[in-house]
């Protein structure tokens, strides 16, 4: 099979041809449909530190996919061949302290497909039985590969109450445009956005966002605060970005709450006496997706139209060509991309 792998430390991937690889006892084998790239990708391609530190070339990568399946384990009695399936990417050991608490995302020891082990970005890939996800025939692959960055955005927004309250969205990213509509259907009463990337804030507006600020051009704690009355009464912090995190902070208001999913490159200095502890705000820090809870909230999200996430599919390429999507994703240049697609 065709498979896009990192062959050997250093920057770039390669299209190879490999063995099918044969499911154990208790695996199922997918013959992938739609693959996206994930930000996560595109460390392991420029190949920065935490790729240096976390990565064991060779190594295909991918984990965002739907297919269908193939082929069962002797062992597996509740799947079959020809179901639509995407997978969770985060094979726990079911026995350290998180797992045993029923916090699987959290597991101390977890395994994640294409970081750890062979993952999506190939024709075919082997999964676990237990982390596969049946897909409703009328979705899409194209979306269903999308499910598990939607779940990341589904548990941030889902991590407080927002009925009623003014939030702030701090980067417009593929996950970041998925919590505008969330925070929608959650009852919010006026979503803000803000990016640096004009095409993205229009991608916001497309999504829902009731007002977009560009902190290139304005003053975001200055705008939120006459907008809301205030300051935002939650904060989704998606960019990672430490002058976005310390903008979204100054612009909420005393005793907001936090939910931070944005990962930094580097630590980072913080006014932590006077944007968190005297203000009164509560931090809660977003990983992965509740397994399976979120899943199953994503199925009622997607299957009953409350979200639409086709406009966030900005791109679709085969596999083989895979240099000129990952060139389209780091070098956008004046063109808007969000998420992109690969169809083996």
């Amino acid at each position: 099979m065709k498979a896009i792998v990192k062959a050997r430390p250093g920057p770039g991937l390669e299209l190879v041809e490999v063995e099918v690889p044969r499911p154990g006892p208790a695996d199922v084998l997918i013959r992938v449909t739609a693959t996206s790239i994930c930000g996560t990708d595109v460390h392991i391609y420029r190949w920065d530190p935490w790729s240096q530190h976390r990565i064991k070339p060779p190594l295909i990568l991918g984990h965002e996919f739907a297919g269908e399946i193939v082929e069962v384990g002797r062992e597996v009695a509740h799947l079959r061949p020809g179901l639509p399936v995407s997978a969770e990417g985060h094979i726990v050991d079911h026995t350290c302290a998180a797992c045993r608490a029923g916090e699987y995302h959290l597991c101390e020891n977890v395994q994640v497909i294409g970081i750890d082990r062979a993952g999506s970005f190939a024709e075919y890939l082997v999964v676990p039985a237990e982390n596969v996800w049946v897909n409703p025939p009328e979705i899409p692959p194209e979306i269903a590969a999308l499910q598990d960055p939607f779940g990341n955005a589904v548990h941030t927004a889902y991590a407080f109450d927002l009925a009623e309250k003014h939030v702030l969205v701090t980067g417009c990213g593929p996950i970041g445009l998925m919590t505008i509509p969330l925070a929608r259907v959650n009852g919010a009463r006026q979503v803000i956005a803000t990016d640096v990337n004009p095409g993205r804030l229009e991608l916001a507006r497309r999504m829902g966002a009731d007002v977009t600020l560009n902190p290139a051009e304005e003053d975001v704690v200055t705008a939120v605060r006459d907008l809301t009355g205030g300051g935002a009464d939650v904060l989704l912090e998606m960019s990672g970005a430490p002058a976005g995190i310390r903008q979204g902070l100054e612009a909420l208001r005393p005793g907001g709450q936090v939910a931070a999913l944005g990962l930094t490159g580097r630590p980072f200095e913080l006014d932590w006496s006077d944007l968190v502890v005297t203000k009164g705000v509560t931090v809660k820090g977003i990983y992965g997706r509740r397994i399976w809870a979120t899943w199953h909230r994503m199925r009622g999200l997607l299957t009953s139209g409350a979200v639409d996430l086709r406009p966030i599919i900005t791109h679709r390429f085969s596999l083989d060509e895979f240099e000129r999507a990952f060139a389209r994703l780091m070098n956008p240049g004046d063109e808007v991309v969000a998420k992109i697609v690969m169809i083996p």
